[in-house]
Order: C-alpha cells, then sequence, then structure tokens
C-alpha cells in the first residue's frame, strides 16, 4: 500500500471520495434546477475528472484553451464549448475535429471577429456554433446586454456562411470578490438577469438563441432562479479551495485538493518554518478578498488526517520555497525538519496548473495517477 507521506514531494493530491461528492452534489442541484450541467474542465485538464464530471449528463464540457479542445476530443468528447474569445489564428487546429462530427461552439464579442471568423471558416469548408459573450458585471469581456453590438454580432454570426449563432454565454467571475452566499445571491440574479435580457433580444430581433448559458462555481451552488437559462459552467467546484470555504460556498470536508510538502528547514531566530512547496507548486495566487488577508497562500494540514494547524498558514513564496510563520513554539517538535504536511490552496486552478499529474488518494491509499493536459 503507498500512502501519500510515501510520495516525493512537492506532489498533487486528489481525494476521490470527495471529487466525487462534489460531482454529486453539483449534478443533483442542477437537475434539480432543471438546467443542464456543462462542466469546465479547465482547472481539471484531465479525460478521468471529466469523464466522472459528465455521468449521467448531456456530455458536453467547457474548456479554454485549443489544447484542451483537442485533447478531449481525442478522449471521445463531442461537445465542447471553447469559451474564449475566438480569433481567426485559432480556427485552423480545430476544422479537422468539426469535419468529423465534433461540436466545437466558439466565442465572440465583436461584430468584426464575428465578421472574419465566418468567412474564414467558409473557407476552410467547415461550420462553426458561436455564442456572444455577454458582460454581466464582471467587465472582463463581452458585450452589455442593452448593447447595440449585440444584434449586430447576432446577425453577423446568423448571416454568415462559416457560423451559425448558438446563442448567448456569460461568466459571472466577480462572484469570486464578494464576502458571503447574499452576495453572492445578488451576483447570481444579475448574471441571469443578463442573459435572459440579451437572450429576449435577439429572439424579438427574429434571430436564434437556443442557448442561455451562465456559469461560476459560486453562482451555480449558491443562485436562487435559474429560470432563462439553459446550461451552467461551473468548474473549480470539482477540487474546491479555500477561497471557496471563505466565501461559504462549501465545507472544509468539500477541499479534494492539496499539495504534498515537506518540511525543509527552521529558521528559529525567524520564527519561520520552510517547505519545499513554494510558488512553482502552490502558485503566487492569492485571494484579492479581504476574509482571506491572513491566509497567504495556503493551509498547512496534517499529512494523514487532513485537519489544519491552528494558524499555519504559507505567508510567503520563492520560487522552490514555501515559508511559514510560526505561530506556536511546539511546532518545531510536532514538526521536525524532514516530516510532511499538505497544503489546501487557496486556488485550486492556479495550483493544479503547477503539476503534471494528480496523486489520486482513496481512504488513506494513493491508487492512482492521472495525467493533467498542459499547453494552449
Amino acid at each position: 500500500m503507498v500512502r501519500p507521506a510515501d510520495l516525493p514531494t512537492p506532489s498533487l493530491l486528489l481525494d476521490l471520495p470527495v471529487l466525487c461528492n462534489n460531482l454529486a452534489t453539483m449534478a443533483r442541484r442542477m437537475a434539480d434546477k432543471g438546467v443542464a450541467l456543462r462542466p469546465h474542465l479547465k482547472t481539471a485538464k484531465s479525460a478521468e475528472v471529466a469523464m466522472l464530471a459528465t455521468q449521467g449528463q448531456a456530455g458536453g464540457i467547457t474548456v479554454s484553451t485549443v489544447a484542451e479542445v483537442l485533447a478531449f476530443a481525442g478522449h471521445g468528447f463531442r461537445d465542447i464549448t471553447y469559451a474564449v474569445g475566438i480569433v481567426p489564428g485559432k480556427l485552423e487546429p480545430l476544422v479537422p475535429l468539426v469535419a468529423k462530427g465534433v461540436k466545437v461552439t466558439l466565442l465572440t464579442d465583436s461584430v468584426e471577429m464575428a465578421r472574419v471568423v465566418s468567412q474564414t471558416a467558409a473557407a476552410l469548408g467547415v461550420v462553426f456554433d458561436v455564442l456572444v459573450e455577454i458582460d454581466s458585471g464582471g467587465h472582463r469581456a463581452g458585450v452589455l446586454p442593452d448593447s447595440p453590438a449585440l444584434l449586430d454580432i447576432g446577425r453577423a454570426l446568423h448571416e454568415g456562411k462559416g457560423t451559425r449563432l448558438a446563442g448567448v454565454l456569460t461568466h459571472a467571475g466577480h462572484s469570486y470578490h464578494c464576502r458571503n452566499r447574499d452576495e453572492i445571491r445578488t451576483v447570481a440574479w444579475a448574471e441571469r438577469e443578463a442573459l435572459v435580457h440579451a437572450a429576449g433580444r435577439l429572439r424579438a430581433a427574429g434571430l436564434p438563441c437556443e442557448v442561455v448559458s451562465a456559469g461560476s462555481t459560486p453562482t451555480a451552488l449558491c443562485g436562487e432562479d435559474f429560470s432563462g437559462l439553459t446550461e451552467m459552467r461551473p468548474g473549480v467546484y470539482m477540487f474546491m479551495d479555500v477561497h471557496q470555504l471563505m466565501l461559504g460556498v462549501c465545507g472544509a470536508q468539500d477541499l479534494a485538493l492539496s499539495v504534498l510538502a515537506t518540511v525543509i528547514g527552521h529558521n528559529r531566530p525567524a520564527e519561520r518554518l520552510l517547505l519545499d512547496a513554494g510558488a512553482l507548486a502552490l502558485s503566487k495566487d492569492t485571494s484579492a478578498t479581504e476574509i482571506m488577508a491572513d491566509i497567504g497562500y495556503g493551509v498547512v494540514c496534517d499529512v494523514v488526517t487532513g485537519r489544519p494547524y491552528a494558524n499555519l498558514f504559507v505567508t510567503d513564496v520563492h520560487q522552490e520555497h514555501g515559508i511559514c510563520a510560526v505561530p506556536d513554539p511546539d511546532l518545531w517538535d510536532r514538526l521536525p525538519v524532514g516530516s510532511k504536511v499538505r497544503v489546501m490552496p487557496n486556488h485550486a486552478c492556479i495550483t493544479a496548473a503547477c503539476h503534471e499529474a494528480y496523486h489520486v488518494v482513496d481512504h488513506g491509499e494513493v491508487i492512482d495517477k492521472w495525467k493533467r493536459f498542459g499547453g494552449w
């Protein structure tokens, strides 16, 4: 039997029962709300996780890179939404998939790109379904629901020879900046309102709008009204992380992902404990939310039980060093040099991206190793 503590460090650990419970919880919630679940795999980047996440679902998935489209299509997924604004230079690698019957749905918020993508796709001999991205308050990308550009983009996609207007899509990423579930509910309401209004405008103009796609883990789990939506695209719900925990979206028992690390030094004069998991194992991603100001880069936990040590956080990172301010002198003896710990990351997406594979853990035993996809 191989246990997590037997692995080299740093290693990425994935608790299989917790993962499966998180997947089942989201599947039940979306079924209860009458909304299709199209899991976002940009965090997982794993065929094994994708297969578990789509069990009992329609089978559609969401990705964020061309490399992910190609990788998941290679594992048999045939309904893939590429949820990043498209440009013509990204089309050519996708053409063979579409020609073989894989449905690759694209995204744009630009009438110029809508026209150029349609022309380019037609010249390549294929037709892509395309969604219009809506800004529902995050202000990262998308057109406002009331913008005249919405109808211009819709017409360009509908009338173009290489595109079909599929509908509208938004991502309420600003839900990550909320401080509690009540604030998330407000964002979820605005997310739905923006999409339903945009969809109504397209339909009133005589344009098709089959897909009305929302999605973020906080709004999927905290939203109350999903009427008018056809699908949700959450992603980090599979693993959860400390950020979601602090938002009140999940409980500590729902954290499926952790990084195994070794204590490699004691700096007693500075009251610092050193780990071999630094920026390249944990990332440099900290929360922008003040409720997590003291947590730093991750919560340090017991390697066997997964329980956190009181007030022991990775407070700073260098490339290969994680630095923990030691709040209790007893920790020098409890965590001698050479001992191992688990670090629960703030943001599972970025931490997972630091690693090539998951070491899959089931009731304290390492049972498998699942490779992750990389590249763009």
